[in-house]
């Protein structure tokens, strides 16, 4: 479509960027290890790390793979650990070494563990001790051949990291037995390749970055290759997009969301490693009280999640005591941003949620909100740079208001997934079919209306899961919310929410009083089931699926 949005951007972000210099990500943290080696660049439960130690280190790392593991560019390496100082480590080491990294949830069944790692062919894996029975049950069904083991406590002070390790193992028992004979500690694997030469290697902007598996929400997970031109474009997109409100060497991220996950990994990880800037890792973001307890430790600047997060940090005391003067850039992604969220959000820390989308496909950004947005707007924003986006229904492209599907191209976009021969998502000129329902208004905007396969057809008209939750998120007295299809003898399917409260008081006829003023007839609930909780991913994205699921084998389906 016709590049309309691009009046509405700040005048200082540009059309497109620039990728002739073609760099890889080893260019780019080589650039950015020497212009900010005094920098913090990780802080995790009191611990620092500078840029000077993250490049020693994980030349270190690197260096124990090629001489030690003999493992070669293009080799797979798994990553299972949440945010702690050691992935950054052996991420960033894994890269320099020319590996291809394959980011593994550390939550996974051994059921998901074992289909990744023979499907990608990991030789090798860095696990935290506390995932390791999982990888001990299925290891030996897989080509792994090197374990390496971390704890919680591996990059603390020693003292505190002892203490660290001896509650989590022995007093909060949190690391059950595992048989793993053939493992090395990751510490030992340091120290061993402290004594080889980094060796550089061959590395081109086509090569392999990263296997980034989906979320497996919707089937078997598969893994996107992105490369490194589809990592450094990206990079490169949200630093247009978003630089000039940031500045080199000052901006403290909070990073709540794990590294593992491609939102967190691109913007956080990445974009921040390029700035110089620091990143604060929040270890278990779920553990609020902890969390707020950081946030008051460390002065930050920029801070990213997902609905769910900034929901549970609103809701909690605490967090309104806490200083926001220095918070100047708030962003929200891997799932709907609601408006009762995003307005709470805005009085609280003066400070604007900015909603924006991406997926695993795209590395992840397609669309950001402008800077300089005044508030909420219900949609995802605007492609960034360098970003083409339609929207088509039936092989045709749509006129502005039209809804159909999003399709997105540019240098971001995956080259297919992972041992699958044909990617028909992916189509020959190179558009990738998001199947996200979507409209674009005048101005350039773009509104996710709904995923295609989480529609509700009521008596032959669309209901989209996302207007009825943000709906009844709209009322003071609910705290979560998931909309789900059910089937019904007289209309097809009807409408069933699983509602969190926020109230203890708050009652079915409360809410659907409450629906009735705001929807169609036809979308207003029938169902209405009260949760103490609501099934979600490790990063807090809600799980309609599960609930689908859950009700199918109730009824017999």
């Amino acid at each position: 479509m016709d590049k309309i949005w691009l009046d509405r951007y700040p005048a200082d972000v540009p059309e497109s960027i620039d990728l002739s210099a073609n760099e890889t990500l080893i260019d780019v943290f080589a650039r950015s290890v020497n212009d900010f080696a005094d920098n913090t660049a990780y802080i995790n439960m009191g611990a620092r790390l500078t840029y000077r130690q993250l490049e020693q280190q994980s030349a270190d790392f690197a260096a124990y793979c090629q001489h030690v593991l003999k493992l070669v560019p293009g080799d797979r390496i798994a990553l299972m650990m949440p945010n702690l100082l050691q992935y950054p480590i052996a991420m960033f080491g894994a890269i320099r070494a020319g590996l291809v990294v394959v980011n593994v949830n550390p939550l996974y069944t051994p059921r998901e563990l074992k289909h990744q790692m023979r499907d990608s062919g990991a030789k090798a894996i860095v696990i935290l001790e506390n995932f390791a029975h999982t990888l001990a049950k299925v290891v030996a069904e897989t080509d792994i051949e090197h374990v390496m083991i971390t704890t919680l406590g591996d990059k603390l002070s020693l003292i505190k990291g002892h203490l660290v390790n001896f509650v989590v193992k022995h007093v909060k028992k949190m690391v059950p037995a595992y048989h793993l004979p053939q493992a090395t500690s990751l510490s030992q694997a340091l120290a061993k390749g402290k004594q080889y030469h980094l060796a550089a290697v061959s590395c081109t902007p086509d090569d392999l970055a990263f296997l980034q598996y989906t979320g497996g929400t919707t089937g078997v997970s598969k893994g996107a290759k992105l490369s490194h031109r589809n990592i450094v474009a990206n990079l490169y997109q949200a630093l247009a997009a978003y630089g000039p409100v940031l500045q080199q060497g000052k901006e403290t991220i909070v990073t709540a969301l794990p590294l593992y996950h491609i939102f967190a990994l691109t913007v956080n990880c990445l974009l921040m490693m390029r700035l110089g800037a620091s990143n604060l890792l929040i270890t278990n973001p779920r553990d609020i009280p902890n969390f707020i307890k950081e946030l008051k430790k460390t002065p930050y600047t920029v801070l990213t999640g997902v609905n769910t997060l900034f929901n549970g940090l609103l809701n909690n005391q605490a967090f309104h005591q806490l200083d926001f003067s220095k918070l100047r850039l708030t962003i929200g992604g891997g799932m709907a941003v609601q408006k009762s969220v995003a307005t709470e959000w805005q009085n609280l820390t003066k400070c604007r949620l900015l909603e924006g989308y991406g997926l695993t496909e795209c590395a992840p950004l397609v669309t950001v909100n402008p800077y300089d947005l005044e508030s909420y707007n219900h949609s995802i924003g605007l492609p960034i740079p360098s970003t083409e986006v339609r929207i088509v229904d039936e092989g045709k492209e749509l006129a502005v208001g039209e809804v159909g599907e999003l399709q997105v191209r540019g240098p971001q976009v995956m080259s297919g997934y992972w041992q699958v021969a044909k990617t028909p998502e992916l189509d020959q000129e190179g558009w990738l079919h998001t199947g996200d329902i979507a409209k674009i208004d005048a101005q350039g905007f773009i509104y996710i209306v709904d995923r295609k396969k989480d529609m509700i057809l009521v008596s032959g008209f669309n209901v989209f899961p996302n207007e009825v939750e943000d709906v009844v998120a709209g009322h003071p007295g609910v705290l979560e919310v998931a909309a789900i299809g059910m089937p019904d003898d007289d209309t097809g399917e009807k409408v069933k929410i699983f509602v969190v409260k926020k109230e203890p008081s708050l009652t079915q006829d409360q809410i659907i009083k409450h629906c009735k003023g705001e929807l169609t007839a036809y979308k207003v609930p029938k169902l209405i089931e009260f949760r103490n909780e609501l099934p979600k991913t490790n990063v807090g994205k809600i799980l309609r699926r599960v609930l689908r699921e859950e009700e199918m084998a109730k009824s017999g389906h």
